[in-house]
């Protein structure tokens, strides 16, 4: 399971600055509006310290981390669910994502043009908002259609999703967003999936006013330049160290695009050929672990062997695990730990 994440925003606001810092991927930054216009799609690896610490021990051929796959689709502009601008295209491409990463302009700089004129962090997040609920609004609206004539034929679930569907609309009308529910998830409403905020700008650009705002309303939110950031990332770390620039930030923000979707990892070593980390829903079995593995894994599972990283690090590996009867014998319905390292017995 990977994660993918849809950059957002207006023009002209640093998301393919920042599609390139992370990738790596070169991509048209140019200073005018819709310079992206088919999504770019990159994938990054998200950097873990327990995998670094357990291939240390299990010296594989292979490590392979978990990853995030970033789109950073066409900007938006007032109007984009009627599709002004790239609208349509760009909200088609974001119904795919798992979660939004809407990067806002704070930065002021005279020779980047912006879209309306003046930078205004609050108002840009305004029309994104209601961009969203507009296509939503849309989207329920044709849903409803169709599902009228079912719940006249009385067909089963259909007075229910009729219902669910009235009062989503109902939501949207008063200009609140859905809140994030997999219950919503089938609808494929843009308002309800998760969020985080980018703001793009310098420490001194980002005002304590908005600050303390997003905290006040329980925002997850990140300050960053995304420019310094797409600079730093064209050095090696022992580069950094020896010129003396500061660690990056976008490490903070993959882990937080990782995290968003209430993703736990787990691991597994398969001798001296992989050591590996896995993402899967906190609150997920061992079961649905091991079909992650391989769909043989979860048909033929019979039990699990469990450990905690840090005691497979702590004791020199999985085998030393073992000979010390350390690893703990576990069923199909046993809950996964963040951190766990698993062996499928079939």
């Amino acid at each position: 399971m990977s994660l993918s994440v849809g950059i957002l925003g207006l023009p002209n606001i640093g998301k393919s600055t920042l599609f390139q810092a992370l990738t790596k991927k070169e991509v048209d930054i140019s200073n005018y509006p819709f310079c992206t216009i088919e999504p770019n799609v990159g994938v990054v690896e998200v950097e873990d310290e327990r995998l670094e610490k357990l291939s240390q021990v299990s010296k594989p051929k292979k490590v392979i981390p978990s990853i995030i796959k970033f789109v950073d689709v066409a900007s938006l502009v007032k109007g984009a669910h009627k599709g002004e601008g790239l609208g349509n295209q760009f909200l088609a491409h974001l119904r795919e994502v798992d979660a939004i990463l809407e990067v806002v302009r704070c930065f002021k700089k005279e020779e980047i043009s912006h879209v309306d004129g003046e930078i205004n962090p609050q108002r840009d997040m305004e029309t994104i908002k209601t961009e969203l609920i507009l296509k939503d609004l849309e989207t329920i609206e044709k849903r409803l259609e169709k599902i009228e004539k079912d719940v006249k034929q009385q067909k089963k679930g259909a007075a229910e999703e009729f219902k669910s569907l009235t009062s989503l609309k109902e939501i949207l009308g008063k200009g609140e967003t859905i809140p994030h529910s997999e219950i919503f998830e089938n609808f494929f409403l843009l308002t309800s999936k998760p969020k985080i905020y980018l703001f793009n700008c310098s420490k001194e650009d980002f005002s304590q006013e908005l600050k303390e705002k997003l905290e006040k309303e329980n925002v997850k939110f990140l300050q960053m330049d995304i420019k310094e950031e797409l600079d730093k990332s064209e050095f090696s770390q022992k580069e950094r160290e020896e010129l003396g620039v500061s660690p990056p930030c976008l490490p903070d923000l993959i882990k937080k695009c990782y995290q968003i979707l209430d993703l736990i990892t787990f691991f597994t070593i398969v001798g001296v050929e992989e050591t590996r980390a896995w993402p899967i829903k906190k609150g997920s079995t061992i079961l649905e672990g091991a079909g992650k593995i391989h769909s043989d894994f979860k048909e033929k599972f019979i039990k699990g062997e469990i450990l905690n990283w840090q005691k497979v690090v702590e004791q020199g590996g999985w085998r030393r695990c073992r000979e010390l009867g350390l690893l703990k014998n576990i069923g199909k319905d046993y809950i996964l730990e963040d951190g766990d390292v698993i062996e499928i017995k079939i």
